[in-house]
């Protein structure tokens, strides 16, 4: 088999399956795993898909249609529960913490801290409903247009919060990259995040792998504007690297 049929059919596994991994390429193949490797970072640099630890996965548009609620509010995965544990554990006794309505803002609810007393703001009905029941924290939800996939971000929003002081956001997007910092599907979700941050003393970014070097349509922050970025252990290294350059602290979730 040439080369190039190799890397057609590798690029057919990754949009069928959604994810694909080097190791299970080399077998499926019969070549060794560095001639795989090759491979995937000559389709990464093609624009045909984006490299992780492991493997692959698809390239992302720079739009993404919103993902349904049954999925984006559930359980998440091992990923995201290794992010939102770091992050619950920098809320410290009466900050004010923004929490968006993003599947990862779902999965830290979990993890949150039981034993202190703290202030959350919300622009998602859904994180406000999980909240409103935990005594010792008290819940403010941003007032606007309600829009499920993204939660509460219009004019109206924006102009609520901009009228707030925050001690600890937690931010999140489409993607986040060392040249076009965090950005998301939608300008109203960006101008809003970006609200956020300027009245808050310290701005955090929860990013998965899948997020980490990917640049979607409209930009929140650049990356040196942040804090703290917390990914995982399957983020690319290289792009951690171009990331901490810029001056941001990088935690690496395990």
């Amino acid at each position: 088999m040439f080369a190039e049929e190799r890397r057609e059919r590798i690029l057919a596994m990754v949009k069928s399956k959604g994810r694909v991994f080097a190791k299970d390429l080399s077998e499926e193949f019969k070549v060794s795993i560095d001639t795989i490797r090759r491979d995937l970072t000559i389709m990464e640099e093609e624009g045909l898909i984006k490299r992780t630890h492991g493997g692959a996965i698809p390239l992302s548009k720079v739009r993404r249609l919103p993902i349904n609620e049954k999925l984006r509010y559930s359980d998440g995965t091992e990923h995201q529960n290794a992010i939102a544990k770091v992050a619950a554990s920098l809320i410290e006794a009466d900050d004010t913490v923004f929490i968006g309505g993003a599947s990862i803002h779902y999965v830290l609810i979990k993890y949150i801290p039981t034993n202190i007393h703290f202030t959350v703001v919300t622009n998602s009905l859904t994180i406000a409903d999980k909240l409103k029941q935990i005594c010792n924290i008290e819940t403010y939800i941003v007032c606007g247009k309600i829009k499920e996939e993204e939660g509460i971000v219009d004019a109206l929003a924006t102009e609520f919060i901009s009228n707030l002081r925050i001690d600890l956001a937690f931010l999140t997007g489409g993607g986040f990259s060392a040249g076009h910092g965090l950005s998301s599907s939608t300008p109203e979700g960006a101008i809003f995040q970006k609200t956020v941050a300027k009245v808050s003393r310290k701005k955090i970014c929860l990013a998965n792998f899948d997020k980490v070097g990917v640049e979607f349509f409209s930009k929140t922050l650049d990356a040196n504007e942040f804090d703290i970025v917390i990914t995982d252990w399957e983020a690319s290294s290289d792009e951690v690297e171009k990331i901490q350059k810029s001056g941001v602290k990088v935690i690496i979730a395990n």
